[in-house]
């Protein structure tokens, strides 16, 4: 880390704190030295009890298959911040980025595809920021479908299909054919 110039973050992992701008950079000087895109997560500190620098971080991990390291480089950002997208190093990161994107809000600049992966595209906010509305109030899309709070929770756990009834076809939420299914009175079976 130190031949990279990087700061240390004293986690668990060996982990680096990196500038959004200095990002892309880094990631090509651990590609050129062997290291590959393994994940990349997006989290929201809001909440947390202990100050941070800044609301979100991006966090990639890195490996080196040969030597078995591992190498997590955190950005930290403010709501509204940027970061640069690692696809034109790691072409690893197009389905990564989207998921961050998608759930937590941060934008990925210079990703080619940067739109919702896992969330309908008429859900407004990001489920996994803390301030998303997770509480008794349905969410009501705009062509009328809504998540019902218990019915999502049940999604999360596994014990039901929960969010929207997706089952594989487009993911508009567009048109009657794919409203979700009704709940049967009295919760499901």
């Amino acid at each position: 880390m130190q031949e990279l110039g990087l700061e240390e973050d004293h986690a668990a992992e060996p982990t680096a704190v990196v500038q959004a701008g200095q990002l892309r950079a880094v990631a090509q000087a651990l590609k050129e030295r062997g290291f590959m895109l393994m994940d990349t997560v997006g989290l929201d500190y809001s909440a947390y009890t202990e100050p941070r620098p800044k609301r979100f971080a991006v966090l990639h991990n890195v490996y080196h298959p040969r030597d078995h390291r591992r190498l997590f480089l955190r950005v930290w950002l403010d709501d509204g911040e940027e970061v640069d997208s690692l696809f034109p190093v790691w072409k690893a990161a197009n389905y990564l980025e989207r998921e961050v994107y998608d759930l937590v809000g941060i934008p990925f600049v210079g990703h080619p595809d940067l739109r919702k992966v896992l969330t309908p595209d008429d859900l407004e906010g990001h489920p996994l920021r803390k301030d998303f509305p997770l509480g008794e109030s349905p969410t009501l899309f705009r062509d009328g479908r809504f998540l019902d709070p218990a019915t999502f929770r049940a999604g999360l756990t596994g014990r039901d299909a929960g969010l929207t009834g997706y089952r594989g076809e487009l993911r508009r939420g567009r048109g009657e054919d794919r409203l979700p299914p009704v709940m049967p009175e009295g919760g499901p079976k």
